[in-house]
């Protein structure tokens, strides 16, 4: 008998946390994208299955980037109609309006663009400044808001950059309203190497609201690199976030940024998220067994602490 089962964790909400979290899923995406072997078609379209039967409401579905870049998500075309039936969201990632374009033609209804806070990461990632980079998701979100289509936009390196060091709050206040005010619906705050703290996170949030930036329009997307993903959770749930980004079995990482280690596993969060009495509508049993299902194609436990206890994995 698993902890679940005997009622644990025990549930006591705090004050002043929201009633309900919606978890964004992003195992299928940007935890495969980061695997060095590239998982089979067929493989990725299960997962995304199994992660839709454990009462996720958005499971990020894959990436139209181009195959050079991430060859691991270079079946996009033939993955997305194998799931396009599901009862669930299906967001996918698109780098311009020829990405835009082919997702378009599958029928994609939620779109993502992925913009950076910092000039290193941009160049890094898009080959562009920021404002470069903000230049050509413009034409992209006017075209998907044209189409009725929900935008999201991703904000790398919130919090710290690899490459210089610690993030001006403003430099980020900055892009958010720029990302916001060409037609965005909601932004993901990245914590791209897994540098903040509860503190920076409060920071941040406060002055997005000071800037006119409705937290309903905000999700936070942790990295744990340096065990910081949960608390930084907290933190943003008491300044009013209700999105939270997370990855099935802490999958992922950021094939631009060598030092982003995993992502804050699904698992993990839902088991704080139960024992502060927040409703996410996830079945934890089943989202546990979906993640030992995919270590065993990956070859490898789960790192998450919660998978392992739940299933007996060894370290």
């Amino acid at each position: 008998m698993n902890a679940p089962e005997l009622g644990l964790p025990t549930a006591v909400p705090a004050e002043g946390l929201p009633a309900r979290v919606r978890v964004h899923e992003v195992g299928a995406r940007d935890g495969l994208q980061n695997e060095k072997a590239t998982v089979p078609t067929a493989v990725k379209a299960e997962f995304i299955r199994r992660l839709a039967g454990t009462g996720l409401t958005t499971v990020e579905a894959t990436s139209f980037v181009h195959p050079k870049w991430v060859p691991q998500l270079a079946d996009a075309e033939e993955l997305f109609p194998a799931v396009a039936d599901l009862p669930v969201e299906l967001p996918v990632l698109v780098p311009n309006e020829r990405g835009l374009e082919r997702a378009l033609a599958l029928g994609a209804r939620r779109v993502a663009v992925f913009a950076s806070a910092t000039e290193s990461f941009a160049k890094a990632n898009l080959n562009r400044t920021v404002d470069e980079a903000l230049a050509m998701f413009e034409p992209v979100v006017s075209r998907a808001k044209a189409s009725d289509v929900h935008v999201r936009g991703y904000l790398s390196m919130c919090f710290g950059d690899p490459w210089e060091g610690p993030v001006p709050v403003p430099q980020v206040v900055r892009v958010c309203r720029a990302l916001l005010e060409m037609g965005c619906d909601e932004l993901s705050l990245g914590d791209t190497i897994g540098v903040a703290t509860p503190g920076h996170v409060t920071a941040l949030l406060t002055a997005l609201t000071e800037a006119g930036v409705p937290v309903s329009a905000l999700g936070v997307h942790f990295h744990d690199t340096y065990g910081q993903a949960l608390a930084n959770t907290l933190a943003a749930l008491q300044q009013g976030v209700t999105t939270v980004d997370a990855s099935a079995g802490g999958l992922g990482g950021c094939p631009f940024a060598k030092s982003a280690t995993g992502n804050l596993a699904t698992e993990d969060l839902v088991w704080m998220l139960r024992g502060l009495g927040i409703d996410t509508g996830v079945d934890l049993g089943r989202l546990v067994a979906t993640s030992v299902w995919m270590a065993a194609h990956l070859g490898r436990p789960s790192p998450s602490r919660t998978v392992r206890a739940l299933s007996h994995q060894e370290s």
